[in-house]
């Protein structure tokens, strides 16, 4: 279907690639569906980028209903390319599920995404490690007081040029376990992409800042024993030949990202294992010498380095990683193929 547009009347200046960053700067327009019971998902637009109304008593502010998702676009020698957009649509209907949001027509936010990237082309910056960042988000809009599932929802698409997440020259990061509290348990919704999960996050990580560090690793919250996250980012390990990461059991975000670097792994021979992994592992590896990696992935992040993991009474540090380390041969492979430098076997890359 053909997606009406709303031109903005007040184009933003456009920034400097090099003041980028992550999120800090949004382009003109975005994209606006709603959901009203009997009517589904209705009134598809692009309209002017800009604030919205929302009741003080809409269930999002106070029950939690509110998901999210995060993929990007790059500058391609074919034109402008989403990288892996099913798997990500996939996953918001996924979190919608979980979180009793109304399923996400997945072909008709793909066609408001696109049109919308159409719209405001000339924001896609071109630089190494630039990109434009899609951010769709859903959320309960019905105003009332009562603990059920709403009957109105809003999803809005909006983009931002980034460059890198982390900020300064690339290094590899400094990690704190986190032993005491839990960012998501069994049986709970720390596999959706639900705001409610980052919320839960952000003590922790304010705390390991002002230890010195750059993210926190999560470990299970029943015995903390289990690597399950490293912040935004799925965490990796290379232990004696294999690389090692945990599995999936419904307490850690299914990353898009962690599946590419799967499937390049395999498709390179490296064995890879997912499983559980103890952070006793962890240590008794690296005392060994048998700890060559650990590094995080993410949409943001693509494939960041860890240098140091350490809590209370040890600290796990690792050399810098080279050209030749997986995780650099992994960020490399999986960029060329975003911006179309290395061949895209697996289909990932959907034209704009």
């Amino acid at each position: 279907m053909a997606i009406p547009v709303e031109r903005t009347r007040s184009p933003k200046a456009r920034p400097a690639e090099a003041e980028l960053g992550f999120g800090k700067y949004f382009t003109d327009h975005m994209f606006r569906v709603d959901w009203a019971e009997g009517r589904g998902w209705h009134a598809p637009r692009v309209v002017p980028y800009g604030p919205i109304s929302l009741d003080p008593a809409a269930s999002a502010l106070h029950y939690g209903q509110a998901i999210f998702e995060g993929l990007k676009a790059f500058r391609h020698p074919g034109g402008m390319r989403l990288f892996r957009p099913g798997a990500h649509l996939a996953r918001l209907t996924r979190s919608a599920e979980r979180l009793c949001i109304p399923p996400v027509d997945e072909a008709l936010l793909l066609d408001g995404v696109k049109t919308l990237l159409r719209t405001d082309a000339d924001w896609l910056p071109g630089g190494p490690g630039t990109s434009l960042y899609v951010r769709p988000v859903v959320f309960a809009t019905e105003a009332f007081l009562g603990v059920r599932p709403a009957k109105a929802y809003t999803l809005l698409a909006f983009l931002s040029p980034v460059a890198g997440y982390f900020s300064g020259p690339p290094r590899p990061l400094r990690i704190w376990v986190e032993r005491e509290r839990a960012r998501a348990a069994r049986g709970g919704i720390g596999g959706a992409k639900a705001a409610a999960n980052y919320v839960a996050s952000l003590l922790a990580a304010e705390e390991a800042k002002a230890r010195g560090f750059d993210q926190v690793l999560w470990l299970d919250g029943a015995e903390h024993r289990d690597l399950e996250e490293i912040g935004t980012m799925n965490v990796f390990a290379a232990i004696g030949g294999t690389v090692v990461t945990p599995s999936l059991e419904g307490t850690i975000l299914a990353g898009v990202t962690r599946d590419s670097v799967l499937q390049v792994l395999r498709g390179w021979g490296v064995p890879v294992e997912e499983r559980r992994i103890e952070l006793d592992e962890l240590a008794t590896a690296h005392r060994a010498g048998r700890l060559a990696e650990v590094f995080g992935t993410g949409t943001a992040s693509v494939v960041a380095p860890i240098g140091e993991v350490a809590w209370p009474g040890e600290a796990l540090r690792l050399a810098a990683p080279g050209a030749e380390s997986l995780g650099e041969r992994l960020r490399a492979e999986i960029s060329g193929i975003q911006r179309g430098e290395r061949p895209d076997r697996l289909g990932w890359l959907e034209p704009v």
